[in-house]
């Protein structure tokens, strides 16, 4: 038996990550093994709860993944972990698929934080709907986030029907938060006090949370084995930009590129590190316009960077990556810089979101998946190969091959087609 929730809300803001990961800091400390997983296509939240919880935290979602894939990651977590959480996305119930039809298929019983700092006994009736909307879930009951008194806890406490348990309350504090920026939370290696705001996360949670005996256990069944895939890239060395501009890496991305024979070196152009010597580069996601005069300064760097495209050797440029091969990259705030040149255009970060959502390309190896997650806008002469598709069949991201480069605002999940990813690092057209 293993202790194990699904930690939900009814909307984005609520208090999801912070208290999850008050959960998992409050449990490790305590010399728990805890396993941290986050629902959807996420990078931020999982540097949190990495953090927290001392060990990878692995996303889970059902259209880049599939039913048994995520079904299979927590179980063979769960073979040498004592508490399991899973942090949803959004409200329980909103994109298809939801975060509800992940706790449904996993069995986990679920969580559910809500704000409560603008009502009282309204609070009973939206937590009822909740748990009576969907009949496949198993509420583990309610935890009241951001109350404004004693008197205001026994208030929502009273409106709960006996159907739901009282999970108890976290007081409004203005130190519970997470600092955020345009893409979602701060990096956790950009948060100084981020182990003291875990502290006093922990230290607000409730007792029924904090006595690890009375969290909900859950029997996993085993993992089922399977073939690994081919060893499409053995020996191939790749190198892979890493660093607080570049840091958008699903660790099964990395986890699959071993397993598929690769030798994999990281390096920073933040840092203004030369390119390793390598068979392929991977310049993922992050924020390269939060950095442009630094990383412009190392022009020794892109040199390099340009050397190897000369050469003819793969490159993959995702979203953030690919910004950072355009001749200029502008800032929300109206900085520029000139960048490696890689490819003709301008890319330009806007007020507003320009594009968020799951899609899908297809490759002559079958459908290879990802989502897209952008404020910046690319204009470039440079004509697309292809275009990936949205969950209504409409056109997505642009894809643009050159000379064995790929570039694209899409993150690509790896293990959803690993053959299809092998070929981003061998040059081989999409």
């Amino acid at each position: 038996m293993t202790r194990a929730l699904f930690i939900a809300a009814p909307a984005s803001g609520q208090g999801k990550t912070l208290i999850t990961a008050a959960l998992a800091w409050h449990h490790h400390q305590e010399g728990q093994r805890v396993r941290v997983f986050k629902t959807g296509p996420d990078f931020l939240d999982p540097m949190i709860l990495s953090e927290a919880s001392g060990h990878p935290v692995l996303n889970l979602d059902l259209f880049m993944m599939g039913k048994e894939a995520c079904r299979q990651q927590v179980s063979e977590a769960a073979q040498d972990a004592d508490l399991i959480l899973v942090e949803g996305v959004m409200g329980l119930f909103d994109g298809i698929p939801s975060s509800a039809d992940l706790a449904a298929l996993l069995g986990l019983p679920v969580l559910m934080i809500m704000d409560a700092s603008a009502m009282a006994q309204t609070f009973g009736a939206l937590a009822l709907g909740l748990k009576n909307y969907d009949a496949r879930l198993n509420f583990a009951g309610v935890l009241a986030n951001r109350v404004g008194s004693l008197h205001h806890a026994q208030l929502l406490a009273s409106s709960l029907p006996t159907s739901l348990a009282w999970q108890g309350s976290i007081a409004r504090d203005p130190a519970l938060t997470l600092p955020e920026r345009h893409l979602g939370l701060v990096q956790a290696a950009e948060v100084p006090d981020l182990k003291a705001r875990l502290t006093h996360a922990a230290q607000a949670l409730p007792e029924t949370l904090r006595c690890f005996h009375k969290l909900p256990s859950i029997t996993f069944p085993a993992p089922t084995p399977s073939a690994p895939p081919e060893r499409w890239l053995e020996g191939l060395r790749i190198a892979i930009a890493q660093d607080r501009a570049f840091s958008f890496l699903y660790p099964a991305n990395l986890s699959l590129l071993r397993t598929l024979g690769a030798q994999l070196s990281f390096f920073s152009p933040l840092q203004g590190e030369l390119l390793p010597s390598c068979d392929a580069l991977w310049l993922p996601g992050g924020y390269p316009e939060l950095h442009l005069k630094s990383l412009a300064a190392h022009s020794h760097c892109m040199a390099t960077i340009r050397q190897h495209h000369e050469a003819g050797k793969p490159i993959l440029a995702e979203c953030g990556g690919m910004t950072y091969l355009a001749q200029r990259l502008t800032s929300k705030e109206g900085d520029c810089a000139d960048l490696v040149g890689l490819i003709p255009g301008e890319a330009t970060v806007q007020p507003r979101l320009v594009a968020l959502g799951l899609q899908s390309l297809q490759t002559p190896q079958g459908e290879l998946r990802g989502h897209t997650f952008h404020y910046s806008r690319f204009e470039t002469t440079l004509l697309p190969t292809s275009h990936a598709q949205n969950a209504r069949n409409e056109e997505g991201e642009a894809v643009y091959c050159t000379k064995g480069l790929t570039a694209t605002y899409l993150h690509s999940y790896f293990p959803s087609n690993p053959r299809a990813a092998a070929q981003f690092f061998l040059g081989k057209a999409l």
